[in-house]
């Protein structure tokens, strides 16, 4: 149900009509098409939809922050507090943004300025509209800090945005967005590139003090289950117009539209692979003996004590002053047909553990791809190793080169390698193409021509180009809506179900781990604190951490009881140690078959 309007002491916002339109070759596009809805004070409003769905032009609309005059508000009205937003001057609304409306942008690092230090731009924005002593402001900045949770917050006025983690580095944007005690908090995407715990702390955070402060927020998401935590009410939006508007709890139990029952179908759900050994998607495998849902004992890739250290060079000399422990004897195998997923936040080491398989960065320790020993393998020896493991990286259109033709990258490796060339070679390209759910005729047009999906699903053909026996899956959907992040966890199921390639998927999603893995190990500071099979893991953890981030993913279910402020959450510990640092290696003890637990931590 759209609203109509209505008259309430309790209504801060009312926004009838708004239209924002943006210029094209072909002339004006309109991206928010008439679009209706109602704030009031202390309330969660949610404006849920997929990527070009018009929520973010929504929120930069309302802040009046569009890209003029690329973009612009065509028609409409935003009363706030009875006055237009629209209609005032720019000193006028200088003086409404940041005071009385606030907010948070999706990715802080490139919302935070990387010269400045955290102190700097926090008493820029406390006195740009209330004049007050440096003294004062440092002051009201470090209150601000303790206010978000920050710890040492003394500390961290003198550090700058690279020094802190993506949580800390949204936290200190809440902070300056509640710097002026705004009465509205547009919040967009604000804890999309967040892991599961820090999005829980950071949800709770919110929560926390728009309940102190009777702040009104409009969240802007794409994930149900954060909607589910937050909202008071919804606003589905689909090609910039609404799809469906009411209480929360009606959405989710009696949705009306077909796009939000899609919506929440696609929503991985933690705990509804309970009872059963294999991956959603997988066909039933006939090996008894071996861990539930392997498929083959062959061994494709054995690592032994994989270490990998940074040095951080100092001083006039550059000699190093310290040293990055970022994974410490790590010992591992995957197996034919079989998915291993590592998972942990930011930090822990799973991004690194992949690039020292393919043998990116510098390394110790023992990789054995197909049999094979890669340690001090130069570049060329590599090449062939290469063919049997493969990459997909998390950001496909940082991937894919702009100024090659789609096909041409994923013909690319076959060209290196030397399997094929001329007809064969097209040939190859059309069925990779088919293969991944494209048409063989898209293969002449250029990333940018493509949806996020689409890249990832030529991201994967260029992976397969060479049959590898193992890919690593590098955060490869958590870019994704939950709709198309569905159709390629479909289909590396697919894949892996007709050829029997083995995956490492590297993710801090555990509902989507729980939907694809056969067996599952969690990385903390480095090294491993539990590793067992999918069913193990999931439904009878051992490891206090692995209980965390089970416990922190958000439950798409409106009427469950909402979480307290976690206060208590386990802070990723800091890889960087003296030179002299000797490591304490975790004891990994056996708490049933192919279940293991970390002793210490």
């Amino acid at each position: 149900m759209i609203p109509t309007a209505v008259s309430s002491p309790d209504l801060l916002l009312s926004v009838r009509d708004l239209v924002t339109q943006v210029a094209t070759p072909a002339g004006a596009k309109t991206v928010v098409d008439r679009l209706n809805f109602d704030l009031k004070r202390g309330e969660t409003l949610c404006i849920a939809g997929e990527s070009g769905s018009g929520k973010s032009m929504t929120a930069l609309s309302l802040m009046q922050l569009l890209p003029k005059p690329m973009a612009r508000v065509a028609s409409g009205k935003a009363l706030f507090k009875g006055t237009d937003i629209f209609a005032l001057s720019d000193e006028a609304l200088r003086k409404v943004r940041g005071r009385e409306i606030g907010m948070i942008f999706q990715e802080p690092m490139t919302s935070l300025n990387p010269v400045l230090t955290i102190g700097r731009q926090l008493v820029e924005a406390i006195t740009v509209q209330k004049p007050m002593s440096h003294a004062d402001a440092m002051a009201e900045a470090r209150r601000l800090l303790d206010q978000v949770q920050i710890p040492d917050a003394a500390r961290r006025l003198s550090q700058y945005p690279h020094e802190l983690s993506g949580g800390m580095r949204q936290r200190v944007m809440i902070a300056i967005a509640l710097s002026q005690g705004p009465d509205i908090l547009i919040a967009d995407e604000p804890t999309t590139a967040l892991d599961v715990t820090v999005q829980a702390q950071i949800l709770s955070l919110i929560r926390h003090l728009q309940k102190e402060r009777g702040t009104s927020v409009i969240m802007i998401t794409h994930d149900m289950g954060v909607v589910a935590e937050m909202a008071d009410h919804v606003l589905v939006m689909k090609d910039g117009k609404a799809v469906e508007y009411g209480a929360a709890a009606e959405i989710f139990e009696k949705p009306e539209q077909p796009y939000t029952r899609m919506l929440l179908d696609a929503v991985p759900k933690l705990g509804e692979m309970n009872g059963t050994d294999l991956p959603k998607r997988a066909k039933a495998l006939p090996t008894a003996e071996l861990p539930a849902g392997i498929a083959d004992d062959t061994v494709i890739v054995d690592v032994a004590d994989l270490t990998v250290r940074f040095d951080i060079k100092g001083g006039i000399l550059q000699r190093p002053v310290s040293r990055v422990h970022a994974v410490e004897g790590l010992n591992f195998q995957i197996r034919k047909g079989e998915t291993l997923a590592l998972v942990g936040e930011s930090g822990c080491g799973k991004s690194t553990t992949g690039k020292a398989l393919m043998n990116l960065i510098p390394w110790t320790g023992s990789i054995r791809v197909g049999g094979r020993e890669t340690n001090g393998l130069s570049r060329a020896a590599m090449k062939p190793v290469l063919r049997d493991v493969q990459m997909v990286f998390q950001d496909p259109y940082a991937s894919l080169d702009p100024r090659y033709r789609v096909g041409d990258l994923v013909a690319e490796p076959l060209l290196i390698h030397g399997i094929a060339k001329g007809t064969e070679l097209k040939d190859r390209v059309e069925y990779l193409f088919r293969r991944v759910g494209l048409s063989p005729e898209q293969a002449s047009r250029y990333p940018h021509e493509f949806s996020g999906g689409q890249r990832q699903r030529i991201s994967i053909a260029r992976a397969l180009s060479l049959s590898p026996k193992v890919i690593i899956a590098d955060e490869s959907v958590s870019a994704l809506d939950v709709s198309i992040q569905a159709q390629v966890l479909d289909l590396l199921q697919d894949i892996q179900n007709e050829t029997g390639i083995a995956y490492l998927f590297i993710s801090h999603d555990m509902a989507v781990v729980e939907q694809i893995s056969h067996r599952v190990a969690v990385m903390y500071g480095g090294q491993f604190v539990e590793v067992g099979t999918r069913r193990q893991v999931f439904e009878n953890p051992q490891h206090d951490y692995t209980r965390q981030l089970l416990s922190a993913v958000p439950v798409p279910d409106p009427r469950r009881e909402r979480r307290l402020y976690i206060e208590n959450a386990r802070e990723i510990r800091s890889p960087i140690r003296p030179l002299d640092y000797v490591p304490v290696y975790n004891k990994l003890v056996s708490v049933g078959e192919h279940h293991l637990v970390a002793t210490s931590a």
